[in-house]
C-alpha cells in the first residue's frame, strides 16, 4: 500500500536543491536501507539544522557505551510513544525491532514498557526515561541512586537523559509538521 498524502505540512526541498553533503547523506542512507526515511527529506529544507540534528543523533546513538544500541531504542520509542510522536515510534520501533533482533519488542514498549518482554534494568532505565520526559524538574539523587543500584553510570544516566531529551524535541517537531512515517518502517524488523 502507497499512501499518496504528503510526508510534512511544510515543503520539502527536491534533491537537487539539497546541498551535496546533504544529498550524498541521502543518497547513502537510501542505498543502505533500500528508501529514503521521510525525516531526512523534512530536515534536508534547512541545511544547518539537518547537520546539527544528525551529527547530535549520531553522537548519541550511535556511541560506544555500556547502553547497547537497542537500548537506546527502547528509550527513544518509550518516549516518544507518551510524547505521541507517530512518526518517532514507527520509524524507531522498526529500528528497536531489529537492532534487538525481536518482531515484539516494539508494539510492547510502545503499549506498555512496564509490562514487555525487557530486564528488570531496562525497566528502570525506562522509568527514568519517562520521568525525564514528564517532570525533569522532579530528578534527584534518589532517582541517580537507584540507577546506580542497577549497574548504570554517570555516561548512561547522562545519555538516557540526552536521548530524552534530544527525541522530546523531535517528536514535537514531527507532531507539528505531520510528519509521515514511510510505509517501509511498519514491515522492517518482522
Amino acid at each position: 500500500m502507497t499512501n499518496s498524502s504528503p510526508i510534512s505540512a511544510f515543503p520539502i526541498p527536491e534533491m537537487i536543491d539539497i546541498p551535496e553533503d546533504i544529498r550524498e547523506l541521502i543518497l547513502s542512507v537510501q542505498e543502505k536501507s533500500g528508501f529514503v526515511p521521510n525525516v531526512f527529506l523534512a530536515l534536508a529544507a534547512r541545511p544547518a539544522e539537518f547537520r546539527a540534528f544528525i551529527a547530535y543523533h549520531d553522537a548519541l546513538m550511535e556511541r560506544e557505551g555500556n547502553l547497547t544500541k537497542a537500548e537506546r531504542e527502547m528509550i527513544v520509542v518509550a518516549t516518544s510513544s507518551y510524547n505521541q510522536c507517530q512518526y518517532c515510534v514507527v520509524a524507531h520501533g522498526a529500528i528497536l525491532r531489529i537492532r534487538a533482533k525481536d518482531p515484539l519488542i516494539a508494539d510492547q514498549i510502545v503499549a506498555n514498557y512496564r509490562k514487555a518482554d525487557i530486564t528488570l534494568k531496562q525497566r528502570v532505565m525506562l522509568d527514568f526515561a519517562l520521568k525525564v520526559a514528564k517532570e525533569a524538574n522532579a530528578v534527584g539523587e534518589a532517582d541517580f541512586e537507584l540507577l546506580r543500584s542497577h549497574g548504570f553510570n554517570a555516561d548512561d544516566i547522562w545519555d538516557i537523559t540526552a536521548i530524552t531529551g534530544l527525541f522530546g524535541f523531535s517528536n514535537r517537531m514531527a507532531n507539528v509538521m505531520s510528519l509521515r512515517p514511510n510505509d517501509e518502517f511498519y514491515s522492517l524488523g518482522r
